[in-house]
């Protein structure tokens, strides 16, 4: 019986620990949706200072992603709040969002498209 136990033990400790969390790639739409659903949020802007005086999203916090203090500003961040990411077109938010994983955030939404794909959809811009 013991031995059963341990195997079991093993068993369930090898299957939750390769259940890790992920982030999800949201087409426009979709992230925009999720993120109207969502009270209590971060919105997170990972382009430069200047991209982001163009224009971005409403409330939304930036973090340059090529800072050197990049991961760091990023851990400071609630991980108990959702986080919606984005740049430009996609790569910068693919790689913060993966980073934001691996920081133990659970719940990353990445925008596809980054705010060329918001944009080209008329969604709503502050500047």
């Amino acid at each position: 019986m013991k031995r059963l136990i341990f195997f079991v033990a093993v068993f369930m400790t090898a299957t939750f620990s390769q259940v890790q969390a992920q982030s999800q790639l949201l087409d426009v739409k979709s992230f925009n949706t999720r993120m109207e659903s969502t009270k209590d949020k971060t919105v997170l802007d990972v382009r430069t200072n200047d991209e982001y005086n163009q224009g971005h999203l409403e409330n939304a916090v930036m973090i340059d992603y090529y800072k050197p203090d990049f991961k760091q500003r990023l851990a400071k961040l609630d991980k108990a709040k959702p986080v919606f990411v984005y740049c430009a077109a996609g790569a910068r938010s693919e790689s913060a969002a993966q980073a934001l994983v691996d920081l133990g955030f659970k719940q990353v939404y990445d925008l596809q498209g980054g705010m060329n794909a918001w944009k080209k959809e008329k969604m709503p811009v502050v500047k």
